[in-house]
C-alpha cells in the first residue's frame, strides 16, 4: 500500500517535505472521516484493473492524431469561463455592444486578469522544453505542447496558470504540482518535471508542470466526432475512471472535476488528466473548481463539502453522457442495469455509492451481464452480498412423482405441472443476504447452524445482545414456517435497531419482499426487491427474485428476461434455469426448455433434478401439442442414464411407459430400446407398463393403495385370446 502522504494547512506537502505556508515539516494525514464516504482502510476494497491491457483492447481502435496538428492557430479563452480568480465574479464579458476583452481589471474587486496565452511558439521553458504552441485549455490555464530537447524532441505537455499573479490560483497550481509529483497510477497522467519561465517584461517567474503527452482523443471529442461507444465500452471507461479515483481517494485526495473532457482514450490505455481541481479529503478552505452539469448539487456541497460521494456523482454524470450517446443494445436488460448503476451514482447523498470500489463492483456485474446475454457464455463471480442457497426454486418439475400420481385415477399421458412454487414456498427458497461482519452476532450466526427453521429459531433466541442480523435471521426462519405475523414482528425489531438507516437499508427491503410473498402479495414483493436491485444493479439475487414475482403475476416475458440475465451469467444459478424453462414451456417451446436444462453443469447439486425435469418435459402433453416419437425416444435414452434409487427408477419408468402408450396409436414399429421394447407395439408397451405398475404396488403404504395399483396393472395388461 502507498505510504500515507504528508499534509499541512489542508494541502499536500511539497517534495522538500516542508509546508510552504508555515514552513513546518508535514505530518501524515489522518484517515478521512466516515462522513466523507470512504470506508476504514481495513475494510475498503481497492479497484482492480480487470487484467489491465486486456480490457483496454476491448475498446475500439482510434486514430491517434499528430499532436502538432492539434496546436491552435488562434487560441481564445471562452467568454463564459472568464471569472475573476479573486472574487469569482464574471470578467471580460461583452457588454452594451462592446466586445469582450481578454485582459483587464475586475470591476468588482480590482484584481487584474489575463486570459491570453503566456507562451508562444519557439519559447524555451527551463532551458529544455521548446514550445510548439497552445493546444488545449485546462481548469486553471492554457495547456501547451512542447518538445523535450534533452530527449530528442519527445512531445511533452506544459501547463501553467492563466492569472499567475493571482495568489489563490497560484496556490491551486501548487497543489496540483504537489499532488501529481507523488502519484503513480496507470490511469492518471504522469508528471515528469516542473520548470520556471520568466515572461517578457516580467519580474516573477511562472512555474509550469511538465507532463507526459497522452496521445489519443478525449471522450468529449469521441462523442462529438465519433465513433459512438458501445454500451460495454462505457463500462470500460467507467472502470478506468473509478480505478484512478479509487487510487486518489486512497491517497486522501478528491478529483472534483470529472467530465468527458478530462478522460483520454490513448493509444495504450485510458487516462484521466487535469488534476488542477484535486484537493485533500475534508478540505473546505480552497475554492472549488468544478463544472456545471457534472458537479454534485449545491445544497449537498454546502452541507458536506466535496466528498468521495460528490466525486462519484461526477463519474455518474460522465457515464450518463456516454451512455446517452452509446450505440447498440439500448433495450437489453443489461443496459437497464447500467442505467441503475448510474442512477445510484447521481442519487441523493445518502443513497449514493460510498466508495469507488463499491460502484466499480456493480459495474463489473453489469458488464458480465451484458456480455453473457450477448454471447451466452457464463461469467460467474461469488456475490459479496448474498450466499448461495441449497434450495431450488421448483415445486416438483425436477422430482419423480410419488405414488399419488397413480392412486388418483387411470394411467395416461401426463398433464405437466411446470412446478411454479407458491409465493410463500418460493420465499424460503430465495438467496440469503450475507451477515454484516460488524454485527455483534456475526460469529454466533456463522457457528450456530441448524437443520430446520424451528430449531434455528430456538438457537437464535440464545443470543442476548441486540442484533439486527439476529432479527433478520428470525424473519427468514419465520418466513420458512410461513408465519407472516411473527416474521413481521421480527422485521420490525430489525428496523428498530437500524433506526433512521432502516428506510435505506437494502437488507430491510429484501426482507420486506420475503414478507410480502408469505402474505401472498407478489406485487408488493416485486416493489421491495426492485429497491434492492436499484441499490445493487450488478447483483444476481434481486433479478432472480424479480423474475419469480413476475412469474407469479403472469408476466411471462418479464420473468423470462430476468431469469435469462441470471442464468446466462452464472450456470450455478439453477433456480433461474428452472424459472426460464417454465417460461419457455408457457411459450410453447419444449425443445428449448430441454436444451436449457441440459446446460446445467454436472457439478451442480441440482444436476439430477434438471435431468429428471428434461425427461418429464419430453413425455408431457403441453399447450404446444402432444409429444412425438422423437420425444419418446429421447426420454427412453435419457432415463437409464439417471442416478436414481430403485423406487424412483420404477416410478419414472412407469411414467414414461404410460405416456408412450397414451400417445402411441398409429405409430408402432420403431426401436424403443430396453425401456420401451426393441420394436415398439401397443401390446409390448402394455406388458411393460403392467410390470412397472406391479413393482409400484410393492411400494404401497397400505392394503388399499396396493389394491389400487394392482387393479391398474390388471387394467392395462395385454388382452389374451380365448
Amino acid at each position: 500500500m502507498t505510504a500515507e502522504p504528508a499534509w499541512c494547512h489542508g494541502k499536500p506537502v511539497g517534495p522538500i517535505g516542508f509546508c510552504e505556508v508555515c514552513g513546518r515539516r508535514g505530518i501524515p494525514a489522518e484517515e478521512p472521516a466516515a462522513v466523507s464516504g470512504t470506508a476504514p482502510e481495513s475494510t475498503r476494497r481497492s479497484v482492480d484493473l480487470w487484467g489491465g491491457d486486456t480490457d483496454f483492447h476491448s475498446l475500439p481502435a482510434i486514430e491517434v492524431p499528430d499532436p502538432e496538428k492539434l496546436v491552435l492557430t488562434d487560441p481564445d479563452y471562452p467568454e463564459r469561463y472568464r471569472f475573476c480568480g479573486h472574487c469569482s465574479e464574471p470578467v471580460g464579458r461583452a457588454y452594451a455592444g462592446e466586445p469582450a476583452y481578454a485582459e483587464g481589471f475586475c470591476e468588482n474587486c480590482g484584481e487584474p486578469f489575463s486570459f491570453l496565452p503566456k507562451l508562444n511558439r519557439g519559447d524555451r521553458v527551463g532551458d529544455r522544453y521548446e514550445v510548439l504552441g497552445c493546444f488545449a485549455r485546462g481548469g486553471l490555464g492554457w495547456v501547451y505542447l512542447a518538445a523535450d530537447t534533452a530527449l530528442g524532441g519527445q512531445h511533452v505537455v506544459l501547463k501553467g496558470v492563466i492569472n499567475s499573479g493571482n495568489t489563490v490560483l497560484r496556490e491551486l497550481a501548487r497543489v496540483e504540482r504537489d499532488v501529481l509529483i507523488r502519484l503513480d497510477h496507470p490511469n492518471i497522467v504522469r508528471i515528469n518535471d516542473f520548470a520556471e519561465h520568466v515572461p517578457p517584461g516580467g519580474d516573477a517567474p511562472d512555474t509550469y508542470l511538465v507532463m507526459e503527452y497522452v496521445g489519443g482523443r478525449s471522450l468529449r471529442d469521441l462523442l462529438a466526432e465519433g465513433p459512438p461507444p458501445r454500451v460495454e465500452h462505457v463500462i470500460v471507461y467507467g472502470r478506468a475512471i473509478l480505478a484512478a479515483l479509487d487510487y486518489l481517494h486512497g491517497e486522501g485526495l478528491l478529483y472534483c472535476d470529472m467530465k468527458p473532457d478530462n478522460v483520454i482514450h490513448g493509444d495504450k490505455r485510458v487516462k484521466i488528466i487535469d488534476l488542477g481541481a484535486a484537493r485533500a479529503i475534508g478540505d473546505r478552505v480552497n475554492p472549488p473548481v468544478d463544472t456545471e452539469g457534472f458537479r454534485a448539487p449545491k445544497h449537498e456541497l454546502a452541507r458536506y463539502g466535496a466528498t468521495v460521494r460528490s466525486d462519484l456523482h461526477t463519474v455518474g454524470r460522465t457515464l450518463e453522457v456516454l451512455l446517452d450517446a452509446a450505440a447498440g443494445d439500448r433495450g437489453t436488460g443489461g443496459v437497464e442495469s447500467l442505467r441503475r448503476v448510474i442512477e445510484r451514482a447521481v442519487a441523493p447523498y445518502e443513497r449514493r455509492f460510498a466508495t469507488a470500489a463499491e460502484m466499480a463492483e456493480q459495474l463489473d456485474g453489469v458488464r458480465r451481464e451484458i456480455l453473457s446475454l450477448r454471447d451466452e457464455r457464463p461469467r460467474p463471480v461469488p456475490s459479496p452480498l448474498f450466499e448461495d442457497t441449497a434450495e431450488l426454486l421448483d415445486a416438483g418439475l425436477g422430482a419423480v412423482p410419488g405414488l399419488g400420481h397413480w392412486l388418483g385415477g387411470e394411467p395416461g399421458g401426463e398433464q405437466l405441472d411446470p412446478g411454479l412454487p407458491d409465493p410463500a414456498g418460493g420465499a424460503a427458497r430465495l438467496p440469503v443476504p450475507r451477515v454484516a461482519p460488524d454485527d455483534p452476532a456475526a460469529e454466533f450466526i456463522a457457528a450456530a447452524g441448524a437443520p430446520g427453521p424451528q430449531r434455528w429459531l430456538d438457537k437464535l433466541g440464545m443470543f442476548g445482545p441486540p442484533s439486527a442480523e439476529i432479527a433478520f435471521a428470525r424473519t427468514r426462519a419465520l418466513v420458512a414456517l410461513q408465519d407472516a405475523g411473527g416474521a413481521a414482528q421480527a422485521l420490525s425489531a430489525a428496523e428498530e435497531l437500524l433506526g433512521a438507516e432502516a428506510a435505506r437499508d437494502w437488507r430491510a427491503a429484501w426482507h420486506h419482499g420475503l414478507l410480502a410473498l408469505v402474505r401472498g402479495d407478489p406485487g408488493q414483493a416485486a416493489a421491495a426487491f426492485d429497491r434492492v436491485h436499484r441499490s445493487w444493479p450488478g447483483e444476481l439475487a434481486p433479478k432472480l427474485a424479480l423474475g419469480f414475482c413476475a412469474e407469479l403475476r403472469g408476466r411471462t416475458g418479464e420473468a423470462e428476461r430476468c431469469y435469462r440475465s441470471v442464468w446466462h451469467r452464472d450456470h450455478s444459478q439453477v433456480s433461474a434455469a428452472f424459472g426460464l424453462a417454465r417460461c419457455l414451456l408457457r411459450l410453447r417451446s419444449r425443445a428449448a426448455a430441454v436444451e436449457l436444462l441440459d446446460a446445467v453443469p454436472p457439478i451442480s447439486r441440482h444436476y439430477d433434478a434438471a435431468r429428471i425435469a428434461a425427461v418429464r418435459i419430453r413425455i408431457a402433453r403441453l399447450p404446444s401439442g402432444p409429444p412425438d416419437r422423437d420425444d419418446f425416444s429421447d426420454a427412453a435414452r435419457r432415463l437409464p442414464e439417471l442416478y436414481l434409487d430403485r423406487e424412483a427408477q420404477d416410478r419414472l419408468e412407469a411414467l414414461v411407459r404410460e405416456a408412450v402408450l397414451a400417445g402411441l396409436p398409429g405409430d408402432e414399429g420403431w426401436d424403443g430400446g430396453a425401456l420401451l421394447g426393441g420394436r415398439v407395439t401397443e401390446r409390448g408397451l402394455r406388458a411393460l407398463l403392467e410390470q412397472s405398475l406391479r413393482r409400484l404396488a410393492e411400494q404401497a403404504g397400505n392394503r388399499n393403495e396396493h389394491g389400487v395399483l394392482v387393479d391398474l396393472a390388471n387394467a392395462v395388461r395385454p388382452r389374451t385370446r380365448r
